[in-house]
């Protein structure tokens, strides 16, 4: 295969999807071959259980366009986004589940949208079929974080996306960041848009959807306001905490030290006391941790990368 920059990546993050493989490489091969694209398509196994590397590695022997990344282990979907952004060659880079519920006859119109002047399109299922109870959490989830961050998507963890390059090798995907791509971009200064995309019914195997990932949504986009906000300057959080804690304790200990001076009133039982000295000492630490915070602030920030166990199939990426 060519070592020169294509016209589209896709990139497909898989656990135990097997099943799926032949017909969304199939699928995608129709609309790549129909709009005379080219194109690879990187399967991420994201340590699956099942046959999928295997059914991945018989695909890959019949077209040379499928490249297969295979993790040793379970390492989470961003991990996978991750190493097949580090992986991509194409100007355009498409991102999709494998569970043939992303719709690839979609690229072209997403190719179209984007070049009305846009960075990122995000995929906006608005006929979804997901349990009701799936469809709830993400009209909160998706709520919740336009209104922290001031991206306003209907559905920011919609999983088919396409990106211009230069945005994927522009921002670290790593932790649960998966879920605000449309945000870490948009922070980097790249227009972000939204098109309505078709969405499919379940045809194989079980959602990875559960409780536990709706709680982890929320902490990491309470991380995300964070690391935005103030991982250049964390003194201004922990110092402004620490200086309101402080300003406090000191009211509540001059108080108590006129009364005693002036007023001769005896401190023994008063707890008062002591919640003025709480006050400033846990003032002081907080002021403390964002001087510390301040000295080490992204100075060893490094793009992580993943173990790989098997590769099919790949290229050395182009530089940016």
């Amino acid at each position: 295969m060519s070592q020169q920059a294509l016209d589209i990546s896709v990139i497909i993050p898989l656990f135990n999807e097997s099943k799926s493989l032949p017909e969304l490489h199939q699928q995608l091969s129709a609309v790549v071959n129909e709009q005379k694209l080219t194109a690879e398509f990187i399967f991420v196994d994201d340590g699956s259980t099942d046959d999928s590397f295997e059914v991945l590695r018989t695909l890959h022997k019949k077209d040379p366009r499928v490249v297969v990344l295979q993790f040793r282990r379970n390492f989470g979907k961003s991990a996978a986004l991750a190493e097949g952004f580090s992986h991509a060659r194409g100007n355009y880079v498409v991102t999709m589940d494998a569970d043939l519920q992303d719709d690839p006859a979609e690229i072209p119109s997403l190719i179209a949208k984007l070049e009305e002047g846009y960075d990122l399109i995000s995929g906006w299922k608005k006929e979804r079929f997901d349990p009701i109870i799936k469809r709830i959490s993400s009209k909160i989830f998706n709520g919740v974080t336009g209104k922290a961050t001031g991206v306003r998507l209907h559905d920011m963890n919609c999983g088919l996306k396409i990106y211009r390059r230069e945005v994927v090798t522009s921002i670290q995907v790593y932790g649960q960041r998966h879920r605000f791509l449309p945000v870490l971009a948009s922070q980097q200064g790249f227009r972000v848009g939204e098109k309505i995309v078709r969405h499919h019914p379940r045809k194989y195997g079980e959602s990875k959807f559960g409780p536990s990932r709706f709680l982890s949504g929320f902490l990491d986009l309470i991380t995300l306001i964070f690391l935005s906000r103030y991982v250049r300057r964390p003194l201004h959080l922990f110092g402004g905490l620490g200086m309101l804690s402080f300003i406090a304790g000191s009211v509540v200990c001059t108080m108590l030290a006129f009364e005693r001076i002036f007023l001769k009133v005896y401190l023994t039982n008063r707890p008062l006391l002591f919640l003025g000295i709480l006050l400033v000492i846990i003032g002081i630490q907080f002021i403390s941790l964002g001087l510390l915070g301040e000295m080490i602030t992204q100075s060893q920030a490094t793009q992580t990368r993943y173990s790989l166990r098997n590769t099919i199939g790949v290229q050395p990426a182009n530089e940016p």
